[in-house]
Order: C-alpha cells, then sequence, then structure tokens
C-alpha cells in the first residue's frame, strides 16, 4: 500500500526538525554568545535538515500521488483525483499553521515587553507573507534589510505549499515527460551558483524536492530493486554510512565554513541519499540508531507541530524569563539550562498538543470530506478510488461519513 508510513521516513523527519530545532537557537533563543556557543555553531549547521525535509516531502508526495493519477482514465478524473489530494492536504496542515499565526499575533499584541517577539507591523506584514503562501519572497527580501518577525521558518512551508499545488497538475498535464521536467529542474537548480548568498535562489531552492519526486518517481521501476543498499543490513556499515552523511550535512549546512563549492547542491544530494535508503523500508536507518529510532520517529510524527511551535516558544521563553527577573533583564551563559529546559518543554508539550487535539483529528476529517467530495456526495454505490486500493463505501443515508477500508 503506497501511503503507509515508512518508519525510516518518520525517524528521518525527526532528525530533520532536530536539527532546524538546535540551528535556530542561535541568537533566537540564547541571545548571547560565549566561546562554547560560538565554537558550537562554527561547526553544526542545521539549516540542511530544512533540505531533508524537502527531499522527504517530494519522495512521499510522488510516491503516493503518481500512482493515483496515472491509474485515473481520464483528465477530468485526474482532476478530481488532484482536487481530493488538495482538500487533503489543506486540512492536514493549513489550520495548525494558521493557529499558530494567529498565536503569535497575540503574543506580539499582549506578551512582548521584552519586544522578543519583534515589532507588530512586521509580525502583521509577516502573517499575510504566510497566509498568501509568499514567505519565501519575503524571507529573501527581508534578510539583512528590515525586520521579518517571529515566523520567518514559514518561508519554507509556503515554498512546499506551492509545489502541492502545482505538482498534481504537472502530473496531469505532462504525464510520461513529467519525469523529464523535474530531472531538468534538478539540474538547473544542482548547477545554480548559490553559496554567496544569492537570497532569492537560497529561499526557492527546489533541487531537493526534486530529486525526492525523482526517486518516487525510480521506486517504481524494476531497476530499483537492483540498488537495494544490502551493506546497511550490517549495523557497523549502516552506522557508519548514516554518520558520515549526517555529518556531511551539518558540516555543509554551516555558513562560517567554506568546505567545498556548491554547497547547497551537495547538501541536496545528500539528503536525498538518505531518503534513497529509507525509501526501501527495511528498517536500514532504524537499525543504526538503535534506541535513539523510537524517540526519533515520536520527534518525526510530530516535526509539522514542532516546527510551526519551536520559534514562538523561543520567543515566549525569553520573554517569561524577562518578566522573572525584572531586576536583571540581560542574559547570559547563566541562562543556558533555564532557557533551553523552558523552551525544550514548551515546544514539546505544545507540540504534543497540538498533533493530538488538531492535527489527528483534522486530518482525519479531510480524508473523509476528501471522500466525499470524490464519490460525489450522494452516490450510493461502493467505488474503488484509483491508485488508492481502497473501496469507498457510500451509505444511502447522505448524512452518513464516508469510509474507506
Amino acid at each position: 500500500m503506497q501511503n503507509r508510513k515508512i518508519a525510516d521516513i518518520e525517524l528521518l523527519r525527526g532528525v530533520a526538525v532536530l536539527m532546524v530545532v538546535i540551528l535556530h537557537t542561535n541568537q533566537e533563543l540564547f541571545t548571547w554568545t560565549t566561546p562554547s556557543l560560538a565554537r558550537f555553531f562554527t561547526y553544526f549547521g542545521g539549516t540542511s535538515g530544512v533540505d531533508l525535509f524537502f527531499a522527504i516531502s517530494g519522495f512521499v508526495i510522488a510516491r503516493d500521488l503518481i500512482p493515483r493519477l496515472e491509474m485515473a482514465s481520464n483528465r477530468e478524473q485526474a482532476l478530481k483525483l488532484s482536487i481530493e489530494f488538495w482538500v487533503r492536504r489543506a486540512w492536514r496542515l493549513l489550520p495548525s499553521a494558521w493557529l499558530w499565526l494567529g498565536l503569535t499575533l497575540l503574543a506580539v499584541a499582549f506578551f512582548n515587553q521584552s519586544e522578543a517577539f519583534g515589532s507588530v507591523r512586521a509580525n502583521i506584514e509577516a502573517t499575510l507573507a504566510a497566509v498568501l503562501q509568499i514567505a519565501d519572497f519575503r524571507r529573501a527580501a527581508a534578510f539583512g534589510h528590515f525586520e521579518y518577525g517571529a515566523t520567518a521558518h514559514y518561508w519554507s512551508l509556503s515554498l512546499e505549499e506551492k509545489f502541492y499545488l502545482v505538482f498534481p497538475l504537472l502530473c496531469i498535464l505532462l504525464r510520461k515527460r513529467l519525469v523529464i521536467l523535474v530531472a531538468a529542474v534538478a539540474v538547473v537548480q544542482l548547477l545554480l551558483p548559490r553559496d554567496g548568498y544569492h537570497l532569492l535562489l537560497v529561499c526557492t531552492r527546489l533541487d531537493a524536492l526534486c530529486l525526492g519526486v525523482l526517486l518516487a518517481i525510480w521506486s517504481r521501476q524494476s531497476s530499483y530493486e537492483l540498488f537495494v543498499p544490502l551493506f546497511l543490513r550490517n549495523r557497523l556499515m549502516g552506522s557508519a554510512f548514516v554518520c558520515v552523511l549526517l555529518f556531511g550535512l551539518l558540516l555543509l549546512g554551516a555558513n562560517t565554513l567554506n568546505i567545498v563549492s556548491m554547497r547547497f547542491s551537495v547538501i541536496a544530494l545528500l539528503a536525498t541519499a538518505l531518503v534513497w535508503a529509507a525509501s526501501y523500508d527495511r528498517n536500514f536507518i532504524c537499525a543504526s540508531f538503535g534506541p535513539l529510532a523510537a524517540p526519533l520517529i515520536w520527534l518525526g510524527a510530530r516535526s509539522y507541530a514542532i516546527y510551526l511551535i519551536h520559534l514562538p516558544a523561543y520567543y515566549l521563553t525569553r520573554e517569561t524569563w524577562f518578566r522573572l527577573s525584572p531586576e536583571n533583564p540581560v542574559f547570559g551563559d547563566a541562562n543556558f539550562y533555564p532557557f533551553a529546559l523552558t523552551a525544550a518543554v514548551l515546544t514539546l508539550a505544545l507540540a504534543e498538543l497540538n498533533y493530538r487535539l488538531l492535527e489527528i483529528p483534522l486530518r482525519q476529517r479531510g480524508r473523509t470530506v476528501a471522500a466525499q467530495w470524490l464519490s460525489g456526495g450522494g452516490s450510493r454505490s461502493a467505488e474503488k478510488l484509483p491508485g488508492t486500493g481502497r473501496v469507498a463505501v457510500v451509505k444511502e443515508d447522505p448524512r452518513q461519513e464516508l469510509r474507506s477500508e
């Protein structure tokens, strides 16, 4: 079943969000620096966690969507399946994203004595950019020129949302030629000179997404099984493989190191190599992490909520401790552990609440709404959903929910 979750992929999501969360503690949470912190962030480049997210998204979305669309009997049915996909994505992503945009604006207005959240104007502008899915463009324009606001991390979400919107249409229009376009975009992006901070190119990078899509397309070919990385079954070799790739991602993601030219391109390739190993669903990655696999999978399942929440949680931590210590509002190394513990508890607790109370029920609601729309709303017959292996059974009572089996 193509939409079944892969444990290795979930683990990589956990790794990716952990990389980003740790990276953003620099200046967003810890507003001071010490020799130890400076040394750590010299070699820790968690920004490459975003590229790992992109490679995962490209693979997972294409792996699920392309077979569905290929089984459509005509373009009209393919368009209906695309709308179903958009409905599911909207219910899955937008409520949580908009909730935390709204809560951040409330914090800016009513819980911002330290100005940790930034100015009201910058945050209103940032919120509009996120809602309109142009936060990636605003991020490129703002860097080094003007204040962005407390939701700068929404840039990557805006880039992915545009991918979700356009990709099904490209599948329908290009069909067999889709692979040519995706490969061409990947090659062009991989060859672009982005390392000098051509910010628009950095904030609209598609190479990892495209490589993930190409991996999904290849996974349906017979040649894919010829390249199963069986050497990863060896615990030592598997751990070495994963550690080398992750270490490379961390070093190349560090802005202060000049290791290779075209580093964003190399990052995309390394991220895709990890997703390739995970794509076989043989627990190659999980085995390499041993007892750490379970907590990383847990983080991976909640990675979307953690990504949305971690920056507001950091600013909330700073504001809280500012109010708790008005006699000494200047923070330093003595605040490291209180800040780290407070931010971690806030991020994980709020992410768990968001996951349990919002994401899970609304994800299921989105599936139900999408399936009802796909079935035509009033059909009384059982119909196999193309490419899903599921049968949609619509009850005679129109108030009954459509159920997938």
